[in-house]
């Protein structure tokens, strides 16, 4: 556990920060590094604060008690109800990675352009009033877990979550200069896919370590992880070859995100070759929604985090509904005939495209309140590096 903590770690530094930087421009690599930066050292510590004592602290239905405020009271032999075969303090810590890289993710919806105070009281906020709540609800004891809903490394906490925050932090921001007409091509593709290495290598201990010890059934979750993830660039890269002559690399690395992230929610509930469905299922349908209903609605998410995460969150929570195996996670799905684990899949995902679409767009306004939440034009044209940061790569 020790491990799949720093494995989780990893995924944010360097891991986000190299596969967001490298597909953004080059006058904007450096502040879109400083985001995900940003996100390890505030979340890190608001989460000691008062984040993992109400997130998984108390079981009110709606959120946790402040008996572990800065950490009051753990000791070196306490162990959390949740987490019952490893130490508090590594339960603590394992959870703190997750709360870091689904803050990190969001800012990708709104890359080249949201001014960095903002960025940061965004990230207060949203931790805040958005994440803690959704964790409790599904990990912590609240009103969905003890429902019945089923998320086993965070499809509803973290993709989905996410992937809804940033398309409504996409349209409340509004489109970058020159979408549409001017060229936003990557400035350095080769970061996004060392990058990509090692979120999919950092996975591991994401779904892995969500079995919170090195069992069997962490390694059926690293498994269908890794087949999904395949299955995923796959696909993608097939659809890319079939329609468009040629498989991009953006394309390939694209699906395999996609496939992380839709096996996620399913991980520890299914059997490997479920992993491979869903994989294929992921590449698809994120394929779809990064294109056609990107285009269709005309709306900026730079870094497609609603198209990948978004929609690969709600498809692996209800495809575990689907899916799921009773030997393997002791929880029946569809197929074993068990339809109302679908339903309480639906309920999941809708409380969390509510919520935390909801609180976002109530956030934003607030930020803005206080501070401009995009940079000015001008400022946009120099470069997020530059006006923000006060440094450039030569």
């Amino acid at each position: 556990m020790i491990v799949a903590t720093a494995l989780v770690l990893m995924m944010t530094i360097p891991g986000l920060a190299l596969f967001y930087s490298g597909m953004v421009r080059k006058k904007n690599v450096l502040a879109t590094m400083a985001q995900s930066l940003a996100a390890v050292g505030v979340i890190s510590i608001l989460w000691v604060a008062f984040g993992y004592s109400l997130a998984f602290v108390g079981d009110g239905p709606w959120i946790g008690s402040l008996d572990r405020w800065f950490l009051a009271g753990m000791t070196m032999d306490g162990v959390n109800p949740l987490a019952k075969t490893i130490p508090e303090a590594l339960f603590m810590l394992y959870q703190m990675t997750f709360a870091i890289i689904t803050v990190a993710l969001v800012a990708g919806a709104v890359a080249d352009r949201m001014r960095f105070s903002a960025y940061l009281l965004f990230c207060i906020g949203w931790f805040t009033f958005i994440y803690v709540p959704l964790a409790h609800w599904v990990w912590g004891g609240g009103f969905l877990g003890t429902a019945g809903v089923i998320d086993f490394a965070g499809g509803l906490v973290v993709h989905l979550s996410a992937g809804i925050g940033g398309l409504v932090a996409a349209k409340v921001l509004g489109r970058r200069h020159g979408y549409g007409s001017d060229n936003l091509s990557p400035f350095d593709l080769s970061l996004a896919v060392i990058g990509t290495g090692l979120l999919w290598v950092g996975w591991f201990g994401f779904n892995g370590g969500s079995a919170l010890q090195a069992n069997s059934r962490a390694v059926m979750a690293i498994t269908a992880t890794h087949l999904a993830a395949c299955a995923g660039a796959l696909t993608w890269g097939a659809i890319e070859w079939s329609t468009r002559r040629k498989p991009s690399v953006l394309g390939m690395i694209s699906g395999a995100i996609a496939g992380l992230g839709t096996i996620t929610p399913a991980s520890g509930f299914v059997a490997p070759w479920h992993g491979i469905v869903i994989g294929i299922a992921a590449g698809a349908l994120c394929f779809w929604a990064c294109t056609s209903l990107k285009h269709r609605f005309e709306y900026d998410d730079s870094l497609d985090v609603f198209g990948v995460h978004g929609i690969g969150g709600i498809t692996g929570t209800l495809l575990a509904g689907v899916f799921a195996t009773a030997a393997i996670g002791g929880t029946a799905g569809l197929i074993e005939g068990n339809p109302n684990q679908l339903l309480l899949q639906l309920y999941g995902v809708a409380v969390t495209l509510a919520w935390s679409g909801g609180v976002t767009f109530i956030l934003l306004k607030l930020v803005g309140a206080f501070v401009p939440l995009r940079v000015s034009q001008q400022q946009e044209l120099e470069g997020l590096d530059i006006t923000q940061h006060g440094e450039a790569l030569q």
